[in-house]
């Protein structure tokens, strides 16, 4: 409603209305579109040159492989109960006292990070708390996670059979020292992979939808067309 509002339009003025993700926030939409094909296509539109597209959402990281069309190849993708992911991320960054958009810098800055053993998000969490107490400090703690979740997407990169050029999307896509420890573990698996990210990348899955939903209109009015002639 608020944004009926704000763009002065009423439901009706709107020909297709798509969703993805749980879809939780929209009632009256036309069509909802499956979150691992709309981060492919809206991943493979923000970089069109993207042979991979690794969606790091809140709470699973997916490695997809895209065709010329961006449409799914192949996929592999982490458990929701994996310590790898962005809510985890929050979690954590909540209980050390910092916001989301402070993790990335912060990370940046660590000298010797302490990598947390958990594959569990409630064990890793434990070990969070145990840093603490042992007095590793914020940025050595948040690099750690960082790395630690960087391996579990270069295990699934490799598992895929993953080509390059890989675009990032999702709510981690935008944080530089999740894409530092990434590189990083990349490098010192030997494997080279260019790794790419875009402004727009935490919107990849709402763009995707749209693209989606704009493909299905066109096709809904095409066979209209058919039918009428």
């Amino acid at each position: 409603l608020a944004m009926y509002k704000k763009l002065n339009i009423s439901y009706e003025d709107i020909a297709y209305l798509a969703s993805t993700g749980e879809g939780d926030l929209i009632k009256r939409k036309k069509g909802h579109f499956y979150g691992m094909t709309t981060h492919a296509k809206g991943g493979h539109f923000l970089y069109p040159e993207a042979k991979t597209v690794v969606d790091m959402g809140a709470l699973y990281v997916r490695a997809i492989k895209v065709s010329n069309d961006s449409k799914v190849q192949d996929y592999k993708m982490t458990g929701q109960c994996a310590s790898g992911s962005g809510q985890f991320i929050e979690n954590i960054s909540r209980y050390l006292g910092l916001s989301l958009e402070e993790v990335g810098d912060v990370s940046l800055t660590s000298e010797n990070p302490e990598v947390s053993s958990g594959i569990c998000a409630v064990l890793a969490e434990t070990d969070v708390i145990n840093m603490v107490s042992r007095g590793i400090t914020t940025p050595n703690i948040i690099k750690g996670i960082h790395i630690s979740i960087a391996s579990r997407i270069i295990k699934l990169l490799t598992s895929l059979k993953a080509e390059s050029p890989i675009m990032l999307t999702g709510g981690m896509a935008l944080n530089k020292g999740m894409i530092q420890a990434i590189e990083e573990q990349l490098a010192e698996t030997g494997k080279k992979f260019e790794i790419h990210s875009h402004p727009d990348a935490i919107y990849a899955g709402a763009l995707g939808a749209a693209l989606w939903g704009g493909f299905r209109y066109y096709k809904i009015n095409e066979k209209k067309e058919v039918v009428a002639n």
